[in-house]
């Protein structure tokens, strides 16, 4: 199939995109390498894909409609992942008009050149952030998302409603994932592992939020790209289930569905750091600070609804994967 990638410097696009070419797939990578972390990093995944037979690039934003119509014009795309977006919870309470312009109008120019395009399914990246105040655990996409408390939470809470729509309106087949913090080789240096491998192989102090006592359902990129993939080669037809009497947030009446993409296994945060100071060989000087504007304390996925659809499975314990990065980062960092 000829599938159009967007976010293709990303760490979790560029991933896939090795994954899809390995699968036999024509690969459209759509990228606009900003800077909100370093674009070398970005630029390197990016180096990886494009000597690959069946791999073209387009440098362009997702809130630039006219390179977008121009890019699924030329390409055709069959099937469309959208995983490009203004990312990241803390940076929404400083700079909110990013996150309006990628993950809400640059939403809306997918949605209209997957519905002109005659796309076959759009695969979109939500996040484990809109079940925001929810504390009942695991999370289930049964539960209600309605009290977001980020502006990104609020934004892919936008993008399911939005999706809903098209998939109503149009009959376009949509997908969205909630991905639960992803980590591993390539990963963000926003994210917590890069940060803390960072620092204390630097022996500089970390910023341990919440005192260390919040858990998060880390999940390794190898499996969240499985779960990418079965989702993209599994077309949503109408729910024939579905009862508008008592409706479900997870599916409809339209050509819909949202998945939670986790490990289904909480870590809490003290203990990731003792895997990362187990992986690097060495303790870290630890600040202890409350609980930052915008977090929740817990995460949990419940995966039941992808397993049962796509007989997904994750099989990498977090030992392993905070071994791998680390693994990555010295080699990548000579460090």
């Amino acid at each position: 199939m000829r599938i159009l990638v967007t976010g293709a410097a990303g760490f979790i696009g560029s991933t896939l995109g090795h994954r899809l070419l390995d699968d036999g797939h024509e690969v459209l990578g759509y990228d606009n390498l900003n800077d909100y972390y370093d674009p070398s990093l970005k630029q390197a995944r990016l180096d990886r894909l494009t000597p690959r037979e069946g791999f073209r690039f387009v440098k362009a934003s997702l809130e630039d409609n006219r390179a977008m119509q121009a890019a699924f014009a030329d390409f055709r795309p069959q099937r469309v992942v959208n995983l490009a977006a203004q990312a990241g919870v803390r940076y929404s309470l400083e700079n909110p008009r990013a996150y309006i312009d990628a993950n809400i109008v640059g939403f809306l120019n997918i949605l209209e050149a997957c519905r002109h395009g005659e796309v076959e399914h759009l695969v979109y990246a939500s996040s484990s952030s809109v079940y925001g105040a929810n504390r009942k655990l695991p999370f289930a996409v049964e539960d209600s998302v309605d009290h977001p408390v980020s502006l990104y939470a609020a934004s892919k809470k936008s993008n399911e409603l939005m999706a809903h729509t098209y998939s109503h309106l149009f009959g376009l087949p949509t997908t969205g994932l909630r991905f639960f913090t992803v980590y591993g080789p390539w990963g963000r240096p926003d994210m917590a592992l890069f940060l803390f491998t960072r620092r204390i192989l630097a022996g500089e102090p970390i910023d341990v939020f919440n005192f260390g006592k919040h858990t998060r359902d880390f999940t390794y990129i190898d499996d969240i790209v499985e779960g990418v993939a079965r989702t993209l080669y599994n077309t949503p037809a109408p729910d024939p289930d579905f009862d508008p009497m008592n409706p479900t947030p997870a599916s409809s009446r339209a050509p819909y569905r949202v998945y939670n993409i986790g490990n289904h296994t909480p870590v809490q945060l003290s203990r990731y750091i003792e895997l990362i100071e187990e992986a690097v060989g060495r303790k870290a000087e630890k600040r202890l600070l409350p609980l930052q504007p915008g977090d929740v304390p817990d995460t949990e996925a419940d995966v039941a609804a992808l397993v049962r659809d796509t007989g997904y499975s994750p099989e990498t314990p977090v030992d392993v994967g905070v071994k791998r990065f680390v693994e990555w980062y010295r080699d990548y960092y000579g460090v």
